[in-house]
């Protein structure tokens, strides 16, 4: 799979462009660094190293005169970086050989499916349907789930599609590397990663709070401890959500394949028991409960759509598994693909049996499901509803935490963080170093910070690459640097302007409660006419294996559908955003810039002596 998708480029500098024709020696190259991550390299001392050049190796930080030298270069090489794209042989290839060890490739499309299973079914489903079922959608929260099912299944295709045409453990960091460039991909992967360390706190605070309202249910902060002397919101230590994080996060460290196999066996467990959900519910539901099924029109339909979307989100972490994938043209569109279709089915029926069971009105918002059992009957069945929940949110820890480390492996490869954490082990073929580094950092928030002070970092990120990847696909298939003629591209970019504009308007006029048919046509309208433009010029690139189907079309529903869904998050999100990206700023001008600079250069100089004149 690498040797056919490298042999679609045919340089190994990170700021060229993949020609089709590649040269014989870049082909002996690829295959002489093929060879070199396949066998191990037995007795390196790498993992020893803890001084300067394990960490920083670039020439700018040989010394302090080379630093102030490079700090004054800041503008021609950020000039020169800022639109540099990366190449589909330098992310399987040249990047690998940072790692020292090839990471495992065990995983089967089984694995995948649920490993995304593992990842996206949490505890989510059983609190927040109920929730919205009772504010906002009633039994239309049937409905709720299809729409956001549907937006989550487009940006899967879009995912699907990178990961088997550049199967890396980067994920949306290499791909958007690719197609839009270092910047972009560096600012994206940054928030998304510390979406990913904060979210993985959070939810081991939320695992110690439902274990102890298991045991009390009037005291969720029963395994917590309080310390006076620190600030509210810091001051209730939860050493259990620390343990429940080491243990997830030790186990992924100890092999790709045992964490699979875990989760599998976890999953199939927690599939029993929603099976039992469904087949309870549908028994005992009566149809008079859906009655009426729109109580609070397509307003409300939408509106629980961008809170349960959240239900679904996890699957990008499973696209960083693609690295350790046998077959990645076949394993990854059944895993990743398969799975999500499943979770969305899984999911309406699961809505639609408790609107079954009880009526939207009676749903009790913070213990939906085991309220509903009482109601039947079944008191003792909310103890397979808290199992199943307690085993969802730790299945999330765990697949978490594979992607997590995965993500930062990448972004260590290109040495936008030290290249040190880009090691894997020779014996486990994890990367350890960059999965103690998440780990590090989500135990502490999780050890000090509350919940509510969590809960106010919302996933705007994620939709925001989401809707990145989408854009990224369209410049894939409609942009070939050196091939694409000019005035195809002036009218690429001016199609592709107007269908973010317009799917910004759909958001701006509904978000302003208009609700005249006029105001949906003039913002739709311009949607469609840039999409039916996109169409009609010529695609630049086929996909080799697997491709999303109806481009443009589809990958343009999911740029407006995620931009909806932004729009439906508060300002702090957009604040929340803006700070972390100004601080990665900071220090991507300071460090990152100058070592993406220096390997880039670098790459680029023993390619031309490789090549010969």
């Amino acid at each position: 799979m690498r040797s056919s998708a490298s042999s679609s480029s045919s340089s190994s500098s990170s700021s060229s462009s993949s020609s089709q024709n590649p040269s014989v020696s870049t082909i002996t190259r690829t295959m002489a660094v093929e060879t070199e991550l396949e066998t191990p390299l037995r007795g390196t001392s790498c993992w020893h190293q803890w001084n300067k050049q394990a960490f920083f190796p670039e020439p700018s930080f040989e010394s302090t005169t080379s630093y102030k030298s490079a700090l004054k270069q800041t503008y021609p090489r950020l000039k020169n970086r800022l639109f540099s794209r990366s190449t589909d042989a330098t992310e399987l290839i040249t990047l690998q050989q940072e790692s020292k060890q090839p990471l495992q490739k065990c995983l089967t499309w089984w694995d995948l499916t649920w490993l995304c299973f593992g990842s996206v079914v949490g505890s989510g489903i059983f609190v927040i349907t109920g929730q919205e079922a009772k504010k906002h959608a009633g039994p239309a929260i049937v409905l709720s789930y299809l729409a956001s099912g549907l937006s989550a299944l487009l940006s899967a295709f879009c995912y699907t599609e990178f990961a088997v045409e550049i199967p890396v453990a980067g994920g949306s960091f290499s791909f958007l590397r690719v197609e839009l460039g270092d910047f972009v991909a560096y600012i994206a992967a940054g928030n998304i990663l510390l979406e990913a360390v904060v979210g993985a706190a959070g939810l081991a605070r939320s695992w110690s709070s439902y274990l102890a309202s298991m045991i009390d249910s009037n005291n969720s902060d029963l395994l917590r401890f309080k310390v006076d002397c620190f600030a509210d919101g810091f001051n209730l230590l939860d050493p259990v959500a620390v343990l429940i994080l080491l243990v997830c996060n030790g186990i992924a460290m100890s092999g790709t394949r045992r964490s699979s196999w875990l989760n599998w066996i976890s999953s199939i467990v927690s599939s029993c028991v929603i099976v039992f959900v469904i087949i309870v519910g549908f028994v005992h539901g009566k149809t008079t409960n859906l009655d009426p099924f729109l109580p609070y029109g397509t307003e409300g339909v939408f509106e629980a759509a961008a809170v349960v979307y959240w239900s679904y989100t996890g699957f990008d972490m499973v696209a960083t598994m693609a690295e350790e994938t046998k077959k990645p043209s076949r394993d990854i569109p059944i895993g990743l693909v398969g799975s999500m279709c499943m979770i969305t089915a899984v999911y309406c029926l699961m809505a639609l049996a408790l609107t079954m069971m009880v009526k939207y009105t009676e749903i009790d918002m913070n213990a939906a499901y085991s309220i509903a059992f009482r109601q039947i009957g079944m008191n003792w069945a909310k103890y397979l509803v808290s199992v199943c929940a307690l085993k969802g949110m730790t299945t999330s820890l765990l697949v978490g935490s594979l992607g997590q480390a995965r993500y930062t492996t990448q972004i260590a490869r290109a040495h936008m963080i030290p290249p040190w954490f880009a090691l894997v082990h020779p014996k486990t073929q994890t990367p350890i170093n960059a999965t103690l580094l998440v780990t590090t950092l989500s135990t502490i928030i999780a050890l000090f910070s509350s919940l509510n002070i969590l809960s106010s970092v919302f996933s705007f990120s994620t939709l925001s690459i989401f809707m990145l990847m989408a854009v990224a696909l369209l410049v894939r298939r409609y942009y070939e640097k050196d091939v694409t003629p000019k005035n195809n591209l002036v009218k690429f970019l001016v199609c592709l302007t107007v269908v973010v504009a317009s799917s910004i308007g759909i958001t701006a006029f509904w978000n302003s409660n208009g609700r005249g048919w006029i105001g949906y046509v003039v913002t739709i309208a311009p949607w469609f006419l840039g999409t039916l433009g996109m169409a009609l010029l010529p695609k630049q690139r086929v996909p080799k294996l697997w491709g999303v189907p109806l481009v443009p079309w589809l990958p343009s529903l999911s740029i407006a559908m995620n931009l909806f869904l932004i729009g439906s998050l508060g300002y702090l999100a957009f604040l929340r955003f803006i700070i972390c990206s100004a601080v990665m700023l900071v220090y991507y001008l300071l460090v990152g810039l100058h070592a993406t600079y220096d390997v880039a250069h670098q790459n680029q100089e023993k390619s031309n002596n490789e090549e010969g004149p």
